[in-house]
C-alpha cells in the first residue's frame, strides 16, 4: 500500500482590507446671535472677562446702548465696527485666561439657547450633517459653548497670539458678511464638504452671501433687509423661539396677537365667567385639558388664556385643519393636526417636543365631541393621549371644565349664533388645580384627568340627565337624530347606563 499523503491545507486568504468609511458631505451652518441666541452673547462674555479681570469693572456707557441696538435690529455696521476693534483691546490678554472666562461663559450661553434651536441640531446630527458654528465671536471666546452643544467645527474670527497672549492682530479672515462666506468655503474645501447639500441659518443681512452659498438657506429671526431677501429668493423663514411652522409677524407672533384682541367686550354674543384662571402656570410646559361640548371650546379657552398671556398648541381634528382659511390660520398659529385615522404617533411627538421646550399643549381628552345620548352621560370618557404626554414628559396636566359652549355654537350648527347679542348665554370657564397621576397605568391616568375635568362642571352635569329630541338633536352635524339613535331614545333608554 502506498503511503496516504496528508492533504495540504488551503492557504489563508489575507482579510480584504475595508474602505474606509467615508464622513459627511453635507453641514449645517448655523450664525450664533439672534440665531441661536435670543440675543447678543457680547453681555455675557464681557461679564465673564469682568469676573476674571480682563474688562474694568466699570462698564462702558455706550456698551448697552450697542448690544440693545443689535438685539433690535441685527448686525449693524457700528457694532460691527467696535467688534473688530477688540483685537486691539485684547492686546495682551493672557490666552488662557480668556479661555477659562470663556469657559465660565459657556453655561449661561447655553441656557440662552432659543428652545427649538437644540431639536433643529438634533435633527441634522440625526441625518449625518457635519455642526458647524460660523460666528463673527473671537474663536477663543466661543468654542467652551460650541463643545458644549456638541457641535463639531467652529469658524470665527481668531485673534493674532504671540508668546501666549493676544498680539492685538487678527490673523486671517475677520468673520462677518463676505468675509464670513470666504472662511467658510475655506472650510468646506478642506473639509470636503459640499455646500450645495448643505444648509445654513442666519439672522443678519450680512450674512446673505454666505446663505447664497449653501443648498439650502434658512432666514431665522430675519433683519428687516434680510426679510425682503428671503422673500424674493423663497427662503424659509424660521422663529427657533417658537414650534416649527409658526408664523410671526414684526416679531410678533399671531396667536399673541389674536390674544390681545381675545376681550369678553369684543365678544357680544356670549357672557363669560372665568374662574382660576392663574393655576395656568405663567412660564414653562402645561397639559391643558378641557371636556368637548362645542366648536366654540377652543376660543373659550383661548379667551381664559388670553388673561395669562400666553400662546398654546392645541390638537386638533385634521377636519379643521384641512378646512380653506381656518386650516391655515390653525396651522400657523402652532397648531398640531391630528388625523386618528392613520393611528401615527407623530402628533404627540411632535406635542411632546412642544412641552420639552417649555410650551403649553392643550388636548380635548374626548377627542370628538360626544353625540346624541353619550353627550348627556356625566361620566367623562377620554382617551389617553394626554396621559402619555404627561408620562413622557412630567408636565402638569391643568383641567378645565367647560360649561354652555354648546349654547353659543352647537354642533348641529355650521356657524356660531351671533345674532345672540341681546340676550347672550353664558359660558362658564373653570380651571382645576393639576391633576394628580400615578405615572404608572395610562388608562387610569386617564381617568384621573376626566374625573377632575367634570368635578369642576356644575352639578347638574354630574347627574343623570334625560334629553328632549331637539337637544338630541342640536348633538349631530346634521342636525337631526339618526334612526336608530331615534328609535333608542323613544323606547326611553337613559342615556349613559349602557
Amino acid at each position: 500500500m502506498k503511503p496516504t499523503r496528508a492533504k495540504k491545507a488551503p492557504a489563508k486568504k489575507a482579510p480584504a482590507k475595508r474602505a474606509p468609511t467615508p464622513g459627511p458631505t453635507s453641514a449645517a451652518i448655523f450664525d450664533l446671535d439672534r440665531t441661536l441666541l435670543s440675543g447678543a452673547s457680547g453681555p455675557i462674555i464681557s461679564e465673564a472677562l469682568r469676573d476674571v479681570g480682563l474688562l474694568s469693572s466699570r462698564r462702558n456707557p455706550a456698551e448697552p446702548l450697542l448690544f440693545g441696538l443689535f438685539n433690535l435690529i441685527g448686525e449693524n455696521r457700528p457694532t460691527m465696527m467696535v467688534t473688530r476693534q477688540m483685537a486691539r483691546l485684547a492686546k495682551g490678554w493672557p490666552v488662557a485666561t480668556v479661555r477659562a472666562a470663556a469657559k465660565a461663559a459657556a453655561p449661561v450661553l447655553v441656557d440662552r439657547l432659543l428652545p427649538f434651536a437644540g431639536p433643529l441640531i438634533d435633527q441634522h446630527r440625526a441625518e449625518g450633517r457635519r455642526l458647524v458654528l460660523a460666528t463673527t465671536t473671537p474663536i477663543e471666546f466661543i468654542r467652551p459653548f460650541a463643545e458644549a452643544i456638541g457641535f463639531d467645527d467652529v469658524i470665527a474670527t481668531t485673534f493674532g497670539v504671540t508668546d501666549g497672549a493676544f498680539d492685538g492682530s487678527i490673523d486671517g479672515e475677520f468673520v462677518w458678511g463676505r468675509g464670513k462666506a470666504r472662511a467658510v468655503r475655506a472650510w468646506a474645501d478642506g473639509a470636503g464638504i459640499d455646500l450645495a447639500a448643505s444648509y445654513a441659518y442666519s439672522d443678519s443681512y450680512f450674512d446673505v452671501p454666505l446663505l447664497s452659498s449653501v443648498g439650502s438657506p434658512h432666514a431665522v429671526n430675519p433683519d428687516p433687509r434680510l426679510v425682503g431677501i428671503a422673500a424674493l429668493r423663497r427662503w424659509p423663514i424660521l422663529w427657533l423661539d417658537v414650534p416649527p411652522g409658526v408664523a410671526k409677524f414684526a416679531g410678533i407672533e399671531l396667536q399673541q396677537a389674536i390674544l390681545t384682541l381675545a376681550r369678553p367686550e369684543l365678544v357680544p354674543w356670549a357672557r363669560f365667567r372665568i374662574y382660576g384662571d392663574k393655576r395656568v402656570p405663567a412660564v414653562g410646559p402645561a397639559i391643558i385639558v378641557g371636556n368637548h361640548r362645542s366648536y366654540f371650546d377652543p376660543f373659550a379657552i383661548g379667551m381664559m388664556l388670553a388673561k395669562r398671556g400666553r400662546p398654546v398648541r392645541f390638537l386638533g381634528k385634521k377636519e379643521v385643519f384641512d378646512a380653506p382659511v381656518l386650516g391655515d390660520l390653525a396651522k400657523i398659529a402652532g397648531g398640531i393636526r391630528v388625523d386618528r385615522g392613520t393611528g401615527s404617533d407623530e402628533p404627540l411627538a411632535a406635542a411632546e417636543e412642544a412641552l420639552r421646550c417649555g410650551e403649553m399643549v392643550a388636548v380635548m381628552p374626548e377627542g370628538t365631541i360626544p353625540r346624541g345620548a353619550e353627550f348627556f352621560n356625566p361620566v367623562l370618557k377620554g382617551r389617553w393621549g394626554a396621559a402619555r404626554l404627561a408620562h413622557a414628559t412630567r408636565a402638569p396636566v391643568i383641567p378645565v371644565g367647560l360649561w354652555g359652549t354648546e349654547r353659543v355654537w352647537p354642533r348641529s350648527s355650521k356657524v356660531p349664533f351671533l345674532q345672540n347679542i341681546m340676550n347672550p348665554p353664558t359660558v362658564t370657564i373653570r380651571v382645576g388645580p393639576p391633576v394628580e397621576l400615578g405615572y404608572e397605568d395610562l388608562a387610569e391616568d386617564t381617568e384621573r384627568i376626566m374625573s377632575a375635568i367634570a368635578k369642576l362642571l356644575p352639578p347638574s352635569a354630574r347627574r343623570p340627565f334625560e334629553p328632549t329630541p331637539q337637544e338630541l338633536a342640536a348633538t349631530y352635524p346634521s342636525g337631526k337624530i339618526p334612526a336608530a339613535r331615534d328609535a333608542e331614545h323613544e323606547a326611553g333608554r337613559r342615556p349613559g347606563t349602557d
